[in-house]
């Protein structure tokens, strides 16, 4: 086994905290929240009396103070339980470093502190019906009038989207543009205008509460706006780094629990006077993914390493996200075969480890996306042109 050697000594401390906050506060109740679509708030509040959450927050706003590997510790240890439902890591590393890097100082004080207690819960409103990952193409608009801006429009597939107080809003100041026309501004969710619509039903990440958002001639101050108006695509551009890092993240852990359960299993399995981990063609299988995950999980680690000095890149994310969730993927399907009719059961973790992984090729931008990312680095303007064309 490669050591990793990112961690020092209090990162190890933290994993021994959430390892036992997820095994007490997490996993016996996460069954249950699959049933019923939601998560509690009370189990947002728990994580954050235990330091959980926004742990990259400045401690002046209530956070952590720590930097991304706090975080991505959170997101491997939820991973590798199992743990879907709690969207932690939306809320602390996707969400949060909005307000953080682009919010004014009275919006930090007002928000952060209580994000960090688990009072305020958020999500990130990009997605609308007919625009997937196109986000120059959204439809819903916020147009000055007054002191105030006017929201209508439409969100889909909004992770927290029935728990959220607060929405950072992706929409067009500026309609008739296209990037330059979007701006990021804070929704409260309990203001005149705002609606949720039906709870949509997954096929896996059953927890999670993945709502439509309605805005109907919805009024928000113009102090609202999170930093510059028409910098909106820019600054999700920019954070969209991070957010494919997390997905990388969570893809390369719960690949890695996957694989220690099939082989717990495979040596355990009595078959034909042996153990299913005596066969050659397990042995081989285990060792592919063994191998596969552990060049991964060195190439993600570098990612975090570059993330942490602020040097990853848009393409290196990009990367990072492709690779790990498409080799999640494939290890979901091996690791499934390998536990033959009980991993179609629902009761085992492999199962629902199996549907779960699907969301990782679509969130944050599909696979073919981060393919155009990365193909658009190599090839100068004239060939991708001409490439589109063709």
């Amino acid at each position: 086994m490669i050591p990793r050697t990112l961690f020092a000594p209090e990162h190890d401390l933290f994993r021994d905290q959430v390892k036992r906050f997820i095994e007490t506060e997490i996993m016996p109740h996460h069954a249950q929240w699959e049933t019923d679509g939601i998560v509690p708030r009370s189990a947002w509040r728990a994580a954050g009396a235990a330091g959980l959450l926004c742990t990259e927050v400045p401690e002046e706003y209530g956070g952590g103070g720590g930097d991304f590997l706090f975080g991505a510790i959170m997101i491997e240890e939820m991973a590798r339980a199992g743990a879907t439902g709690p969207t932690f890591y939306l809320h602390s590393d996707i969400v949060a470093p909005y307000l953080v890097h682009y919010g004014t100082e009275e919006q930090k004080r007002r928000w952060l502190p209580p994000m960090a207690t688990g009072e305020v819960i958020v999500a990130l409103g990009m997605t609308e019906p007919g625009g997937g990952s196109d986000v120059q193409a959204m439809r819903t608009t916020a147009i000055r009038d007054g002191d105030d801006y006017v929201i209508n429009g439409q969100k889909v597939f909004i992770t927290a989207g029935f728990n959220a107080d607060l929405v950072v809003l992706a929409c067009k100041t500026d309609p008739k543009a296209r990037a330059k026309g979007v701006s990021l501004i804070l929704v409260e969710t309990d203001r005149p205008g705002f609606q949720r619509g039906r709870k949509l039903e997954k096929i896996g990440c059953k927890a999670q509460d993945t709502a439509e958002l309605f805005f109907q001639d919805l009024r928000v101050p113009v102090s609202n706006l999170l930093g510059e108006e028409g910098r909106g695509f820019y600054q999700l551009m920019t954070e969209l780094a991070q957010e494919r890092l997390v997905q990388a993240v969570r893809a390369i852990a719960s690949s890695e629990a996957a694989l220690e359960w099939t082989v717990d299993y495979a040596v355990s399995r009595k078959m034909f006077g042996q153990t299913l981990a005596d066969f050659q063609n397990t042995q081989f299988k285990l060792a592919e993914m063994k191998a596969d995950l552990t060049m991964q999980r060195v190439f993600v680690d570098r990612c975090i390493e570059l993330h942490l000095k602020g040097d990853l890149n848009a393409v290196d994310a990009a990367m990072a996200k492709l690779v790990s969730t498409e080799l999640q993927g494939r290890v979901m399907d091996q690791c499934l075969q390998l536990f033959g009719g009980w991993g179609y059961m629902w009761e085992y973790p492999i199962a629902r480890a199996f549907v779960d992984a699907r969301l990782g090729r679509i969130g944050g931008g599909s696979v073919e996306v981060m393919k155009q990312i990365i193909a658009r680095s190599m090839l100068p303007d004239n060939k991708t042109r001409e490439a589109a064309k063709a």
